[in-house]
């Protein structure tokens, strides 16, 4: 044993001698500032005059932050850690990197925070490779025409304002309308689409994330989803720095060719959260004291959304950006700047939440810019007539409370409308296949449910629906592959829909 501990110094000493002989000490410059400042969620900083714009430094306690300002005095950093024990005097260094995330397969089905630091208690994620969080929009002859719909499972979306792979549509209301249940619905719908799903919350409860995060998880959507979490209670940079970590992680699914889908929750709080950052350090403000450059913040991240040329790998990123409303004023700053980036938007009404229809969808007030020109044949009979009838519905419901003589067509348009808006309502957490929507909505058009009370319509639904499955399977399935419906096949809906409601009023 003696002899063995003898050995094993003697083997350790020449390795010693052996690193020592071969070691050349060198020199090497590093430059050091010192924190002049600090703010809530901002330092100031003096010294580093080889710093870049965006370069990650670290601050004693391995506290990161990013540079945000480059003044000729002095460097104005973000902190993208908590910052109650960082004080004035401390020592900064470069790491000589731009902000950076991880980005691989092992994401998937994590919870991470803007960082790539894992937030479910689930480990540390091992990706060996990193991107830069800030990165230029693919090039114009990079992209390709948006062609294949995103289903939402939700019949008012996807038969009148209509989502393709690689659109950008916004989803704005009031605070609690349901723009987030949209969202969520259509993360579930995705189930067996091949679509990659990535939810980013900006700003947002840690209470209203961690329901969300459970619902996905009630619903076996985690497994092909990522969640990035900066909460309200997140330093402001944290929530700045969020949407842009979470792109760059969608982008490496895309350039890959997947199908990728993002949701933003929500650019309102990112919008405050750089105009805090802005404000600390000095930024000029400009209109409702935002900064000048508050479009180029969401127009530089919403532009990386796209569908890719079958040369850089046909992938897509669809993106689902949320804003909050107040008293449905769609004129504000942020509301009006994120319209016009986007290529439209899908508006939920205060009004049509509080009478319980649901999803409170303004058909008058929402548009779809791209995916009229993706959406499914099968669809384009049903939705153009749709569309017509429940705008004029909407408009003969408004006068006819006037008490005004109604004529009989007038009468029959505003019961039809009435049965309409109830066919347009739907559950959440209840996605439903593209068939089933085609038949539903047909036979509403051809005024199968004309003769059932209103209250009676939901369970007609369900009765029509089941019946489409069951005798109709191969049409289902036509229907979901794109096939351009004939006339015949219209027919078959129809009848199918008609006798099924004949034996629900013979039953009864």
């Amino acid at each position: 044993m003696h002899q063995k501990i003898q050995n094993i110094t003697d083997n350790t000493l020449e390795v010693l001698k052996q690193v020592l002989t071969e070691h050349k000490p060198e020199l090497k410059v590093e430059e050091v500032g010192t924190v002049k400042f600090v703010g809530q969620g901002i330092a100031r900083v003096h010294g580093l005059p080889g710093v870049k714009s965006e370069e990650v430094i670290r601050f004693p306690g391995n506290l990161l932050g990013m540079v945000f300002n480059l003044d000729s005095e002095e460097v104005g950093v973000i902190l993208l850690d908590k910052s109650e024990h960082l004080k004035a005097g401390s020592q900064v260094r470069r790491t000589g990197r731009v902000l950076d995330v991880p980005v691989g397969k092992a994401l998937l089905g994590r919870v991470v925070d803007p960082m790539g630091r894992p937030l479910d208690g689930r480990g540390s994620v091992r990706l060996p490779q990193r991107r830069p969080a800030e990165r230029e929009a693919p090039a114009i002859m990079d992209r390709a025409p948006v062609t294949v719909p995103l289903q939402t499972g939700l019949k008012v979306v996807d038969a009148l304002i209509p989502i393709g792979r690689g659109q950008r549509e916004l989803i704005l209301g009031d605070r609690q309308t349901g723009k987030t249940a949209i969202a969520l619905d259509t993360i579930i719908n995705q189930k067996n689409q091949d679509v990659i799903c990535i939810y980013c919350a900006i700003g947002q409860r840690s209470s209203s994330v961690a329901r969300l995060i459970a619902d996905l998880r009630k619903y076996q959507a985690m497994e092909y989803s990522l969640v990035v979490v900066a909460a309200g209670d997140e330093p402001p940079a944290l929530q700045f720095i969020a949407p842009y970590a979470a792109t760059t992680m969608a982008e490496y699914f895309m350039e890959q060719g997947r199908d990728v889908l993002i949701v933003y929750d929500d650019l309102t709080h990112h919008a405050r959260s750089y105009r805090e950052l802005s404000l600390l350090l000095r930024r000029p403000p400009g209109r409702e004291a935002y900064p000048g450059d508050i479009f180029y913040i969401h127009s530089r991240l919403l532009e990386r959304s796209t569908h890719l040329s079958s040369e850089r790998g046909g992938g897509s990123l669809t993106a689902l950006p949320i804003i909050e409303t107040e008293a449905q004023n769609l004129s504000a700053y942020i509301a009006t700047n994120l319209i016009s980036i986007t290529d439209g938007q899908i508006y939920l009404s205060p009004n049509l939440f509080q009478k319980g229809v649901l999803p409170a969808v303004d058909v008058g007030k929402s548009v779809s810019r791209v995916g009229g020109k993706t959406q499914l044949p099968a669809y384009r009979i049903v939705a153009g007539n749709l569309r017509l009838s429940y705008s004029q519905f909407e408009e003969l419901e408004v006068f006819s409370r006037f008490g005004t003589r109604l004529d009989k067509a007038t009468l029959q348009t505003l019961e039809r409308g009435r049965r309409v808006r109830e066919v347009l309502k739907q559950p959440q957490y209840e996605p439903i296949s593209v068939a089933e929507q085609i038949g539903v909505l047909f036979a509403v058009n051809a005024g199968v449910f004309d003769n059932l009370e209103v209250g009676e319509i939901a369970e007609a639904q369900k009765i029509v629906r089941s019946a489409l499955i069951e005798q109709l399977p191969d049409l289902c399935k036509s229907v979901q592959n794109g096939k351009v419906l004939e006339d015949t096949d219209y027919d078959a809906i129809l009848k199918v829909a008609t006798d099924a409601i004949g034996l629900r009023h013979n039953s009864k």
